[in-house]
């Protein structure tokens, strides 16, 4: 008998709903490419947070963009800038 999985809540999903719905107002700045970046590494795979990671990909498909294309742009975009930097964000880039 196969065991069901069980839905977990993420401990940052509530900062990271916020960031999300901004996402979903915004266009592809650079700031926001890394964001999606960000929360796309942090939920791949997660086993659960389902609404941010269908919002997730519903940004990607807004913003004409493949996972790929956006690992790409984002990895373009950190070799030659602080996108974090003067935000007041207390975490590194992939945090």
């Amino acid at each position: 008998m196969a065991e069901e999985k069980k839905e977990q809540r993420h401990p940052q999903w509530s900062s990271d709903r916020q960031v999300t719905d901004a996402l979903l107002s915004g266009g592809p700045t650079d700031y926001n490419l890394a964001e999606l970046a960000r929360l796309k590494i942090r939920y791949k795979g997660f086993p659960g947070a389902r609404d941010i990671q269908a919002d997730l990909e519903k940004i990607l498909s807004q913003w004409h963009l493949t996972e790929h294309a956006l690992y790409e742009k984002t990895r373009e975009i950190h070799a030659v800038a602080q996108v974090y930097k003067g935000r007041g964000a207390k975490r590194d880039d992939w945090s």
